[in-house]
């Protein structure tokens, strides 16, 4: 089995590999990477990550390296032969919903972090702003999730992407209990062993946030 180098800190994008590579089994050795610290601006981090980004892996086995956590995952779905169906249907309905991830889910409840979490009072238009897309983006998912099990057909990298930013609620000022279907999902990937392990990389974090 090949070893991937992971470079991580505890954020949503961070999680969304170590969760991948927990629930694929590969063997990975962690390097975390203090982005409070500002290590993401180091020159030998830059060199496998030009956009000063956690997550970034290496691949040993071929020696790959890639920046950018959506890429990641679909090179370790790739990889591995899981959690990404083969072309067709069911795989552009998963690269749907990754790509609603990457577009609308973290980019803009992100900013309702920078915002509302860490900057209230600096601008109330975009607490409002960020706020307002919080609540369309949590309807949205919550639709998708009354007749769907998972975000596409079933349980995939497009859930994987999208679960650490719901784990982060209570940063987005939301009630899991006003979206029964998003809740009940959220709560089914938790439990997984695999994300309980993800969860705590590069190092041991709080509990799981519950509704």
């Amino acid at each position: 089995m090949s070893m991937i180098d992971l470079y991580t800190w505890n954020t949503p994008n961070g999680r969304k590999v170590s969760i991948m590579l927990e629930e694929t089994g590969l063997r990975y050795q962690v390097h975390p990477v203090n982005i409070g610290e500002g290590e993401q601006h180091r020159p030998e981090f830059l060199e496998i990550s030009p956009n000063h980004k956690i997550p970034a892996i290496i691949d040993r086995e071929n020696g790959m390296a890639l920046m950018e956590s959506g890429a990641i995952l679909m090179y370790l779905a790739e990889k591995t032969g899981r959690l990404l169906p083969a072309r067709g249907e069911r795989y552009w309905r998963v690269i749907e919903w990754l790509m609603f991830q990457m577009g609308s889910v973290g980019p803009l409840l992100g900013q309702t972090h920078h915002f509302v979490k860490f900057n209230p009072g600096e601008s109330e238009y975009a607490e409002r702003r960020y706020l307002a897309e919080n609540r369309r983006i949590y309807g949205v998912l919550d639709a998708r999730l009354s007749d769907h099990e998972f975000l596409a057909v079933e349980y995939s990298i497009a859930d994987i992407a999208t679960w650490p930013w719901i784990s982060r609620f209570d940063y987005q000022t939301m009630n899991l209990n006003d979206y029964p279907n998003l809740k009940r999902w959220y709560v089914e990937i938790a439990r997984r062993p695999a994300v309980q392990a993800g969860y705590h990389v590069p190092s041991k974090a709080q509990a799981i946030p519950m509704p």
